[in-house]
């Protein structure tokens, strides 16, 4: 398990990573959601929000929906942006 140190790290290293972060803060979203209001392509935003879910920071809300996928943080992602 990484520690929460070198997973803020991770985080912070990016610019896209830590838009996402910020705004799934606020409530879930999806990914056109999210290219939207942080004005970044939807690529970023997809490989970004993969890379966070493979960390454990972020979650699919609505996994069983082909379109519409919300995505909010996950206790650890919590933990991260609050602490």
């Amino acid at each position: 398990m990484v520690n929460k140190w070198e997973l803020k790290g991770y985080i912070l290293a990016s610019r896209y990573r830590v838009a996402i972060m910020q705004a799934l803060s606020k409530e879930p979203k999806t990914p056109k959601e999210l290219e939207k209001e942080l004005n970044i392509k939807f690529s970023h935003i997809s490989r970004a929000l993969k890379e966070l879910s493979d960390k454990g920071v972020v979650e699919c809300l609505t996994p069983a929906l082909h379109k519409q996928k919300y995505y909010g943080l996950t206790k650890q992602g919590k933990k991260i942006i609050f602490d």
